[in-house]
């Protein structure tokens, strides 16, 4: 399992796009890393609003890819699943189910704003205040 020290100075790539770790945060006694990104809401807008990004990922599921120098998932602790193709998108072009490094994805709109993604297994875990109480 990493340690803080490398979760804070290595960023977590999902759907093409960079995340910075937040904190750790522990839901129905499993750790989860709580990593997030601002981003504008579309490019096109002449005042694009700021949107922010929250991925919840079980702890035990990071690994550090020494090539890339990133942190990615690995489902299995060891092996990093199967990452998506393709460039990134606006985040509400996305889906709302999707499967990302061998995992399968929600995408749920926040309270504050934004959307938080959670590994569709664990959606049932994560009660509405505790996705309020995300970054």
């Amino acid at each position: 399992m990493l340690a803080d020290a490398d979760l804070e100075v290595n960023v977590l790539e999902f759907v093409q796009k960079s995340f910075q770790f937040d904190r750790t945060d522990t839901v129905a006694g499993v750790e989860y890393a709580v990593f997030h990104r601002t981003e504008t809401e579309s490019e096109s807008q002449f005042r694009p609003k700021l949107v922010k990004l929250v991925i919840v990922v079980p702890r035990e599921w990071l690994v550090h890819d020494l090539a890339s120098d990133l942190v990615l998932i690995a489902p299995d602790g060891i092996h990093p699943g199967p990452r998506g193709s393709g460039g990134a998108m606006e985040a509400a072009a996305e889906k709302s189910e999707f499967r990302q490094h061998g995992v399968d994805w929600v995408r749920q709109p926040r309270s504050a704003g934004g959307w938080v993604y959670l590994p569709k297994q664990d959606r049932a875990k994560w009660s509405a205040e505790a996705i309020a109480g995300l970054p």
